[in-house]
């Protein structure tokens, strides 16, 4: 993982045991000789009791690829689940170490990128040199971005043998990733209100299968329950009860289009606690039943 390279922060991960939890199948850097981006692709191991990720100054994208897990990570405060699924592209914040731990399946792969901060640095001050909101930034990328995505996957299949391709792929990601996902300036309240919906539709995201309870949120943005109802519909347009079921209709439509899962499972994964309450709810959102849906 470590390099000898003055534009990446890979130092802190000295010491850091690789090889106990992935096996890397491909490596830009050294495959490709590409020296302004990283790109890497990893197999996992299934479980992961206590993996300590150091801090860097790094823009670090993951993208899982294939297997599921249930994720728990934490930073500074409590531990934070959230589901580890292929599609659910997701960015790290530069400076924090985190602690990570699992239980997944022997399909895990994934594919990351790592964008140099000194790159960051260089397009925000051409962009007018407002200070990068990494919080913010992450909190919107995992709200889902498939252009995002396809950039990812697109330096990832990526094999030109040649700095300037990795030069151009990685100032156009940071490009897209401070116009479309850094806050955007606004009065102080306000930004801090964008912010706390962003964490509260985040979490809705990543525990879209635990029953959660809107109060439960709340305390997770630290706002009253009234504070953020209000708050909430102001910034999405409806009530955090009727966001979070129209997210867990969309994951069950995913599920019902791109896999094999019976619809018990699907109903448990999306939040419902029967099969027959997925079938109310998404005969209500789409005017189908779900086996009527994936069969269309």
């Amino acid at each position: 993982m470590v390099f000898d390279s003055a534009r990446f922060d890979l130092q802190p991960y000295i010491g850091f045991d690789m090889a106990r939890y992935v096996r890397r199948t491909y490596c830009s850097w050294e495959d490709s000789g590409w020296e302004s981006l990283l790109v890497q692709r990893f197999e996992h191991v299934p479980v992961a009791e206590d993996m300590r990720l150091p801090a860097v100054a790094d823009l670090h994208l993951v993208l899982p690829l294939s297997g599921r897990a249930v994720m728990e990570t934490r930073g500074e405060g409590r531990w934070n689940r959230h589901e580890w699924g292929p599609g659910r592209l997701e960015l790290a914040v530069p400076g924090k170490p985190l602690r990570r731990r699992y239980r997944g399946d022997e399909a895990m792969r994934s594919l990351q990128v790592h964008i140099p901060g000194t790159t960051v640095d260089s397009v925000a001050a051409r962009l007018g040199g407002r200070a990068v909101d990494h919080e913010a930034m992450a909190a919107s990328v995992a709200e889902g971005d498939p252009l995002l995505d396809e950039l990812v996957r697109a330096v990832g299949n990526a094999r030109e043998d040649d700095d300037l391709y990795a030069e151009s792929a990685a100032a156009f990601l940071t490009v897209h990733l401070l116009t479309r996902h850094a806050r955007k300036p606004g009065p102080p309240s306000a930004g801090r209100e964008d912010d706390r919906v962003r964490a509260a539709i985040a979490m809705m995201r990543d525990r879209l299968a635990d029953p959660l309870s809107v109060a439960e949120i709340a305390g997770e943005v630290h706002l009253s329950v009234y504070h953020f109802i209000r708050v909430f519909k102001e910034k999405t347009g409806e009530t955090p009860h009727r966001f979070l079921g129209g997210l867990r209709i969309e994951e069950a439509r995913r599920l019902l289009r791109g896999t094999d899962l019976p619809i018990a499972a699907i109903a448990g994964r999306c939040g419902f606690a029967t099969p027959g309450a997925l079938s109310a709810a998404f005969l209500k959102h789409t005017g189908s039943r779900p086996s009527e849906y994936r069969n269309s």
